[in-house]
This record gives C-alpha cells, sequence and structure tokens, in this order.
C-alpha cells in the first residue's frame, strides 16, 4: 500500500492532473497454463510466437507478434513496440502479459493508437481469458513523457551499441543467438540473452516481471540501438523505489557494454 501510495503522488507530480488521472497496469495476469499450452493458444489468435527464452529460473519468456503490430510499429524508432512479451511465470503458478496499452503508449510516442493496443489486447484476453491488472501501474497520461526522476533518461534516449550496414548488423545479433524479427525493409528488431551476472538483476528487484529479459535491440539506419537500460527498467518496474534502484546501480552500464560487445 505504500508503494501504490507513492505511485500516485509521483504521477500526479509528473502530470500535474488531477486525482482522477487514469492508471495503467504495466502487466496483465491470466491463469497459468505451461510454455507450449500459451503459444498454442496465442497461435490460435494469429498472433506468430517468434521466440521463447528462459528469463529467469522463475519462469520463460515467450516473444509473439503478428502483420498489424509489424505494421503498426514500421516507423523510425518505434520498432520494439512490434513484438510483445509473456512470462509464463512457474513459481507464482501465473501467465504475466506485458499490457499492449501500457507499452504501446510508452514506446510508440506520438504514433500511439489506443485502437491498435485494444485490438491486441482484446486478441489476448481471447487466448488467455480473464485478465487482471497488475500492482505495477502508471498515470496514462504520463507514459509518453516517462522517466524515473530528474535528469535520468527518457525513451528517446537510446544508446547506440553498433553501426554498419543492416546486414552486418543482424548477422551479429543471429550470431549471439538472438531472434530477429523483420519489421520493415531495412528495420529489424532483435533480442539478446545478456551474461548471467548480469541478467540477475531480475531476480534482485523482482522475477514477476522477468518478461523484461531478453534485451531487445533495434536495427535500423545503419545504426544498433537499445532502449536505455535506466529507463527500460524503471519503466518496466514502475514501483521501484530509488534504495531498490541503487542496489542495482551498476547493471545499466553493464547491459550497455554487453550489448556493445555483441554489435562491435
Amino acid at each position: 500500500m505504500k508503494k501504490l501510495l507513492m505511485l500516485v503522488v509521483m504521477a500526479l507530480a509528473i502530470t500535474g492532473s488531477g486525482f482522477a488521472a487514469e492508471m495503467v497496469s504495466t502487466y496483465k495476469i491470466a491463469a497459468y497454463v505451461d510454455v507450449e499450452s500459451a503459444k498454442s493458444k496465442l497461435s490460435a489468435e494469429g498472433f506468430e510466437v517468434v521466440g521463447t527464452l528462459k528469463a529467469t529460473d522463475a519462469g520463460t519468456t515467450i516473444l509473439y507478434t503478428n502483420a498489424a503490430m509489424k505494421a503498426e510499429a514500421a516507423k523510425e524508432n518505434r520498432a520494439f513496440n512490434a513484438v510483445g512479451r509473456i512470462l509464463v511465470d512457474d513459481e507464482r503458478k501465473q501467465i504475466s502479459i506485458a499490457n499492449p496499452l501500457y507499452f504501446g503508449a510508452a514506446f510508440m510516442q506520438k504514433d500511439f493508437k489506443q485502437s491498435a493496443s485494444l485490438k491486441v489486447l482484446n486478441s489476448l484476453k481471447k487466448a488467455f481469458g480473464s485478465l487482471k491488472d497488475s500492482e505495477d501501474a502508471w498515470d496514462a497520461k504520463g507514459l509518453a513523457n516517462y522517466h524515473f526522476m530528474m535528469g535520468m533518461p527518457y525513451y528517446e534516449d537510446m544508446d547506440t551499441v553498433g553501426s554498419g550496414s543492416t546486414a552486418d548488423l543482424v548477422a551479429k545479433a543471429k550470431a549471439a543467438k538472438g531472434t530477429v524479427v523483420q519489421v520493415g525493409a531495412d528495420r529489424y528488431v532483435a533480442f539478446v540473452e545478456l551474461d548471467k551476472r548480469t541478467s540477475g538483476f531480475v531476480k534482485k528487484i523482482g522475477s514477476q516481471n522477468g518478461e523484461i529479459l531478453p534485451y531487445a535491440v533495434l536495427i535500423e539506419g545503419g545504426q544498433a540501438k537499445a532502449l536505455n537500460a535506466k529507463y527500460y527498467i524503471a519503466i518496466s518496474y514502475p514501483l521501484l523505489t530509488m534504495t531498490e534502484f541503487m542496489g542495482i546501480s551498476t547493471v545499466p552500464d553493464a547491459i550497455t557494454k554487453g550489448l556493445q560487445k555483441i554489435f562491435k
């Protein structure tokens, strides 16, 4: 409750809006099924499962997309939203779905169309049944301009972790055993594993949000770009306190260096 009250205060301070500000849950929680059943449910609703990763000891991330999601995100700096994430949480016996409305508003910025994200969410409801809101949430109006606190990065403050031809960067992602999804003629999003020491931060701050991994890298225009980890971790864990964030203070730089090593 204390964290929730803190969240409301922070949201009001950032947006300057009244108490009636609309909160959007970061994740949607569904009844537990195993990985193969979850993949089948996604396929039955027209989604393409493009990858899976044992994100933590507690669960597996499933990456999914469809033609409409890719078409909507086929714009400069928007392809992160072309692929959705689901965590099959074996520890808590639940399915945690990255909310398309939440991450759509954050990742699509001025190009966000609520109707497109709602269409994805409705298909997920058909696939998994009743969905509950997670405790993690943020003010809908504040998502496009989200940052953890003053002086911290925004969505657009991406890290360039490599440069070269698109074909060369895609090849490097594949060589690192990454999952690569083509979003446009010269636009891809790659999902790569972090080393075990770096990825351990998820267990420290909450494996219930383990679908934060694998880490996404946007490849377009001769560059490999990643969301600044200080932004991506914070928006994926909106209830994270400053003390908790400081407990993983070395992780953002470690993520950047790890990605640079893959795309050097």
